[in-house]
């Protein structure tokens, strides 16, 4: 299901969160189907809109990739295992999908339920718009033309676990002094801003594989269509301070991925092209 003007009707809100310890979050549409490599916290996919299909993930160097399609807009999906809330700081190209900034984990998120998921399917604009993903050459990404080219090519999930208020025992007549007492109103987490992110981690390629001349154009992420997309703010404290799981997605075109030497060769790369294909006889007129 996305957050998009295709199907307004089964868009709901998602959780959105703000950055540091004590966090104020944003929500987006969710239910996504979880595919391609599973962590113990989350899994992630991207999903091709235009085609309507779950791209495929490929290994190599311990390195996820899948294969994008310039012009084709895309969602990356995310899905919760466990059974608490969690956090999802999300990247693309380098930049964060909320904020806009240069990634960073600390910034802001996407909160997902105990076993449930979220589809981000474009640059968060508002609290009920976003602007799409879709794949593009890197002089047309959106990291590209904000001057941060750098980390084109790659998607990044940051996952923080909730920081739980702590058990504490007390004796049967200290909770009944407890009971009598009139409620106490939760405090609600303060949101915290950063105004100087540290710059994203570098999911580099192989240089060796990318040799001058050998490659494509790169593939980036566009800042597309605007869509409806409708997002609240909700509290969340992380537990730790740093990620407890980074989730890296590398992509780019076919063509680049087998140069790499992620993809294999097309077959007809692998034999000597005959210069007589078609064998053939003079047919008797009709």
């Amino acid at each position: 299901m996305t957050c998009s003007e295709r199907s307004p009707r089964r868009a709901r809100a998602s959780n959105l969160v703000a950055n540091v310890l004590a966090t104020v979050a944003l929500v987006i549409a969710s239910a996504a189907v979880a595919y391609g490599p599973s962590s113990p916290l989350v899994s992630v996919d991207v999903y091709d809109r235009t085609d309507g299909t779950t791209l495929a993930v490929y290994w190599k160097n311990d390195q996820r990739y899948i294969v994008g399609t310039p012009g084709h807009e895309y969602a990356v999906r995310i899905r919760n295992a466990s059974g608490e809330r969690i956090l999802a700081v999300t990247s693309v190209d380098g930049v964060n999908v909320v904020s806009g900034e240069t990634a960073s984990p600390e910034q802001s998120g996407y909160v997902l339920d105990p076993y449930g998921s979220v589809e981000i399917a474009g640059w968060r604009k508002s609290l009920d718009r976003t602007a799409a993903f879709y794949f593009t050459d890197l002089r047309d990404s959106y990291a590209a033309r904000t001057g941060r080219p750098a980390n084109v090519g790659v998607i990044g999930v940051a996952v923080f676990t909730e920081k739980q208020p702590p058990i504490v025992y007390r004796p049967y007549r200290d909770k009944v002094a407890a009971d009598a007492a009139s409620p106490r109103a939760e405090a609600p987490a303060s949101a915290g801003n950063s105004d100087s992110p540290a710059p994203s981690q570098a999911y580099e390629r192989d240089d060796a594989s990318r040799s001058a001349g050998a490659l494509a154009k790169q593939l980036g992420t566009g800042h597309g269509r605007n869509e409806t997309s409708y997002a609240q703010r909700v509290a969340f404290e992380r537990a730790t301070s740093t990620p407890v799981e980074t989730v890296a997605m590398q992509y780019d075109r076919r063509e680049n991925l087998i140069a790499m030497g992620v993809l294999p060769s097309p077959r007809y790369a692998q034999r000597t092209p005959d210069p007589f294909p078609s064998m053939r006889f003079v047919p008797d007129p009709r």
